[in-house]
C-alpha cells in the first residue's frame, strides 16, 4: 500500500539492444562501454564500441535518458543481435534502482487498472484505511488520438514539434510504447525486422582437437574471422562454383599507365594496375548485362550499375569495400576512392556504407607472386574475379613470339544465374579491355 505522503512516478525505462551494424551481422563483441551508470547521454551521443563482423564501429544513442544498467559486460563476446545490452531511463527520470523490501512501490500509471493494483498485505492485520483522497490516474480521454497514450513522453513530445499524429505508428519499447525512434528517426534500436530472411545455415564442419604431442598455441578467433569461416563455408556448400581463365598481355597496359602517372604526378595520384582491372570488370558487366547478376531465389536480379568489392587484407581478415558506380568513374577517381577505403579499412574506421552492397568482388594477390587464384564468391554476389601476377614469358605479339608481361584473371561464377557462354563473353571482354586499356581511360 502506497503511504500518504507519497508522489507517484512513472518509471519509463528504454532497452538498448545490440545492433545489427551490417546486412550479415548476427552477433557482435560488447568491445567497449564508453558510458557508466547515471551518465547523462544526449541523441548522437556515442556510447559503446561494438566489433562486428567487418569492423569495430561506434553505437549512437538515439533517445536522451540516464543510464540506467549495464546488462552486458564490455568485451563479452558473440552476443546476438537484439539482445538487450543497457537499459536507459528517459529524460527526466531517475535511474532504476533496487527497490526496498516494502517501503516503496513503483506505479506505472500507464499500466491497466489490474497492474496497479497493489497486492493486499501478507499480515493477517486490517489495513488501515487513507484518509486522504485518492491520486488521480492519468485520464487517456484527454489524447485525440487513441494511441497517444501508449507512447513515452518523449515520443509525445516529439510528435507534437513535428505535428505527427501518433495513431499512425507502431510502438516498439516495452508493451508496444511508441518510442522517439518509432516516429521515423534512423534506428538500429529494432534491427531485426530489417534484416532480410537468410537462407538455412549448412550444418557446421565437425572440429578436432589438435593431434597429441605437437606444439601448438591456440588463438581465440575474433568475430571477423568467425564470420569469413562461416560466410565462406556456406559460399561453398551451397553456391555451385564453375571457373574461367584468361590470360591478359599486360604491356600496353604497363606503358599506357606509366605514361598517364607521368601527368597526373603534379595532382599527388599514382594509377595502380588494379585501378585499371576495377575500371575494367565495371565496364565489362555493364557491356554484358546477363552477368551483372545476383540470385534471389525465385527472381534473378539484374543490376543497372557495377559497383565493385575489392578485396582488402587487414589484420585478423578480409574485407571488401565497394567502389560505386565504378564503370562511370575515371581511373584517378577509383585510384583515389581505392586508396581512400582501404586505409579506412585497415584503421577499422570502415562505415556500413563503405561496404555493404556490390554486385561482383574483385581480388588481386598479383602483389604476392602469385600465378594463379580461384576465389571463393562472396554471397550475395554471382562473380568474383581473381587475379594473378604478371609473368614475363613468351608470348604472341604483332605475329612473332617474343617475351611479354602476362597475367591471369580467373573468375568464379554462380552456375545457378550465369551460364557458361555468358561467363565466357564477360572474360573476353574483360580480356579485351586489359589489352586495349585506352578503351578504358576516362
Amino acid at each position: 500500500m502506497l503511504p500518504l505522503n507519497c508522489s507517484w512516478r512513472i518509471e519509463m525505462a528504454i532497452e538498448l539492444k545490440m545492433p545489427a551494424l551490417s546486412p550479415t551481422m548476427e552477433k557482435g563483441t560488447l568491445a567497449k562501454w564508453l558510458v557508466a551508470v547515471g551518465d547523462e547521454v544526449k541523441s548522437g551521443d556515442i556510447i559503446a564500441e561494438i566489433e562486428t563482423d567487418k569492423a569495430t564501429m561506434e553505437f549512437e544513442a538515439v533517445d536522451e535518458g540516464r543510464i540506467a544498467s549495464l546488462t552486458v559486460a564490455e568485451g563479452t563476446d558473440d552476443v546476438p543481435v537484439g539482445t538487450i545490452i543497457a537499459t536507459m531511463a528517459e529524460e527526466g527520470e531517475a535511474a532504476a534502482a533496487p527497490a526496498p523490501k516494502a517501503s516503496k512501490v513503483m506505479v506505472d500509471a500507464e499500466a491497466s487498472v489490474e497492474e496497479q493494483a497493489p497486492s493486499p498485505p501478507a499480515t493477517s492485520q486490517p489495513a488501515p484505511s487513507p484518509v486522504a483522497d485518492p491520486v488521480p490516474a492519468p485520464s487517456l480521454a484527454a489524447h485525440a488520438d487513441g494511441q497517444t497514450g501508449n507512447a513515452t513522453p518523449l515520443a509525445r513530445r516529439s510528435a507534437n514539434f513535428k505535428g505527427l499524429s501518433l495513431s499512425s505508428f507502431k510502438g516498439s519499447g516495452p508493451r508496444g510504447k511508441i518510442v522517439k525512434a518509432d516516429l521515423g528517426l534512423p534506428s538500429i534500436l529494432s534491427p531485426l525486422s530489417n534484416i532480410a530472411p537468410q537462407m538455412n545455415a549448412p550444418q557446421s564442419a565437425p572440429v578436432y582437437d589438435p593431434p597429441a604431442g605437437v606444439p601448438v598455441e591456440s588463438v581465440k578467433l575474433t568475430t571477423m574471422r568467425k564470420t569469413i569461416a562461416r560466410r565462406l563455408s556456406e559460399s561453398k556448400q551451397t553456391i555451385p562454383h564453375f571457373y574461367l581463365t584468361v590470360r591478359c598481355n599486360l604491356d600496353p597496359l604497363l606503358k599506357l599507365r606509366s605514361e598517364l602517372n607521368a601527368s597526373l604526378v603534379p595532382r599527388g595520384t599514382k594509377l595502380s594496375v588494379n585501378d585499371f582491372m576495377i575500371k575494367a570488370l565495371a565496364k565489362a558487366l555493364i557491356e554484358v548485362p546477363d552477368a551483372n547478376v545476383q540470385f534471389g531465389g525465385d527472381v534473378l536480379h539484374r543490376f543497372g550499375r557495377a559497383d565493385i568489392s575489392i578485396a582488402v587484407a587487414i589484420d585478423g581478415g578480409l574485407i571488401t569495400p565497394v567502389i560505386r558506380d565504378a564503370d562511370s568513374l575515371s581511373l584517378s577517381a577509383i585510384a583515389e576512392q581505392s586508396k581512400a577505403l582501404a586505409a579506412k579499412a585497415r584503421d577499422g574506421k570502415l562505415e556500413p556504407g563503405d561496404y555493404e552492397g556490390g554486385t561482383a568482388s574483385i581480388s588481386n594477390l598479383g602483389m604476392f607472386g602469385i600465378d594463379e587464384m580461384f576465389p571463393v564468391i562472396n554471397p550475395p554476389q554471382a562473380l568474383i574475379l581473381g587475379i594473378g601476377a604478371g609473368i614475363e614469358q613468351p608470348w604472341k605479339v604483332e605475329g612473332e613470339i617474343a617475351l611479354a608481361t602476362i597475367m591471369s584473371a580467373t573468375a568464379s561464377f554462380d552456375h545457378r544465374v550465369i551460364d557458361g557462354a555468358v561467363a565466357a563473353e564477360i572474360m573476353a571482354v574483360f580480356k579485351s579491355f586489359m589489352e586495349n586499356p585506352f578503351l578504358i581511360v576516362g
